[in-house]
């Protein structure tokens, strides 16, 4: 029976990653901090797990993650006005299978899109 999902996600910097969802996306630690390798963070019923991989090509990764929310304008504003950019590609909208959705590419270009049901 399966009860959560935990995506593992690649970064090239652990203080470059951590900085970047800890400050601009609001995350915490989720667990230790004490792994050299390896990075787990938190926000409110999400968590994300992120490995080394220093040999990252950043324009060839193929990363990503959904997340769905209860209050996407409300989040995707608050993005907006700490000045956190949003993917060139991935404005708020309305989508065709009834999801209003934005993306967001981290320091590694890993994509993650954010939707919620219409």
């Amino acid at each position: 029976m399966l009860t959560d999902v935990h995506p593992k996600l690649p970064m090239r910097d652990k203080a470059a990653t951590k900085n970047y969802y800890l400050r601009q996306l609001g995350f915490v630690l989720a667990g230790k901090d004490a792994y050299e390798d390896y990075l787990m963070l938190l926000k409110d019923n999400i968590e994300i797990h992120f490995f080394l991989f220093k040999d990252l090509d950043p324009l060839e990764n193929a990363g990503q993650i959904y997340i769905r929310t209860d209050d996407i304008d409300a989040l995707y504003q608050s993005l907006l006005d700490n000045n956190i950019p949003i993917h060139p590609n991935g404005r708020l909208e309305e989508k065709p299978w009834r999801q209003k959705e934005f993306s967001l590419l981290d320091p590694d270009n890993n994509l993650l899109t954010f939707g919620q049901s219409v």
